[in-house]
């Protein structure tokens, strides 16, 4: 897999594994999940809770990549801004998966989803729906209706999801998120906003027997592998890089 820093103002690696039952929100449970977390990464020291019964610990966010890992009543999430490189972020996340069935008492039965998400910021002051149809084109029975006379684009956020198993289980979806509201359009002043592509692999249900939250992440791994290298970095990512450099 290529490394992205090249292709996007920012980059984030995130995995969120959801589970069918609440977890632990003990005083003690959740400090000694975040204090083995911290041994493995000591510059995590940043921790605090949110509300909801939501707990995080962080690196500091100035330095413009940073680590970060949440336990939430029905999620443990783990991420990582701005990798220098993605085998680092996938570490940590395989990491953060080894703790929870010791740290969390996380049952694989108990898993309801595990995500893998490569997310890929572009930094870009103006229409945002626009710049994705001229980089990326739309879909040939929507062309007519782009050149009707009088008509502005004021939202195209292409999304594509498909299975990879005859259950359906494991799943990848890609997905553009546009930040141009009509207010911006009627008015004319584009802030400096980022449009993101975002592109997640997902499986669902619990582990089989023979699984671990590990080799589950290694699959997921692979399909990122796949699919954001022979098809999203090409057909996407560097149409919309190359597009915002000469606008």
């Amino acid at each position: 897999m290529a490394d992205y820093d090249s292709l996007s103002d920012d980059h984030y690696v995130n995995m969120n594994l959801n589970t069918e039952m609440d977890l632990s929100q003990s005083r003690e449970t959740v400090l000694h999940f975040f204090e083995q977390v911290q041994k493995q990464y000591p510059s995590m020291r940043n921790f605090y809770a949110r509300e909801r019964g939501e707990f995080v610990l962080e690196e500091e966010k100035d330095r413009g990549n940073y680590r970060w890992t949440t336990v939430e009543p029905r999620r443990v999430c783990s991420g990582f801004v701005n990798p220098p490189n993605y085998q680092a972020a996938i570490d940590q996340h395989k990491m953060v998966l080894e703790l929870v069935p010791y740290a969390l008492s996380l049952s694989p039965m108990d898993c309801e989803s595990l995500n893998l998400m490569f997310g890929f910021d572009y930094t870009y002051r103006g229409n945002h729906n626009e710049l994705v149809a001229e980089a990326l084109g739309v879909i040939p029975a929507f062309e007519k209706m782009m050149n009707i006379e009088g008509g502005t684009l004021i939202c195209n956020e292409p999304s594509l999801q498909m299975a990879f198993d005859v259950d359906c289980r494991i799943q990848c979806r890609l997905s553009i998120e546009t930040r141009t509201s009509a207010y911006h359009i009627r008015t004319g002043e584009y802030p400096e906003e980022q449009l993101s592509v975002y592109f997640t692999a997902r499986r669902y249900g619990s582990l089989d027997p023979d699984e671990t939250f590990g080799s589950a992440m290694d699959r997921l791994v692979e399909l990122c592998h796949e699919l954001i290298d022979g098809h999203v970095v090409e057909n996407i990512l560097l149409p919309l890089q190359q597009t915002i450099a000469i606008k």
